[in-house]
């Protein structure tokens, strides 16, 4: 088998997590699978993405960002 008949996955580099309850709600924020900092708005995932190197230039770019359990205007808990 070659490497272009196995599967791949594509992971982005920025994965925000579901809404966490707190006060304010957070979410988590992974950079290449490691945890790196809580956002609770979008601009958070832009400054944290920015400390990390990486520049967003389009917050629904799957490519670029993963939003699981809610896209970038979900901050409260459902």
């Amino acid at each position: 088998m070659t490497d272009s008949a196995s599967p791949s996955t594509w992971n982005p580099p920025i994965t925000v997590l579901a809404v966490q309850p707190g006060d304010p709600p957070f979410r988590l924020v992974e950079i290449d699978g490691e945890i790196v900092g809580r956002a609770t708005a979008m601009t958070d995932v832009l400054v944290i993405a920015n400390a990390a190197g990486i520049t967003v230039h389009d917050l629904d770019d799957p490519a670029t960002v993963r939003w699981v359990g809610g896209d970038k205007l979900t901050w409260r808990p459902r």
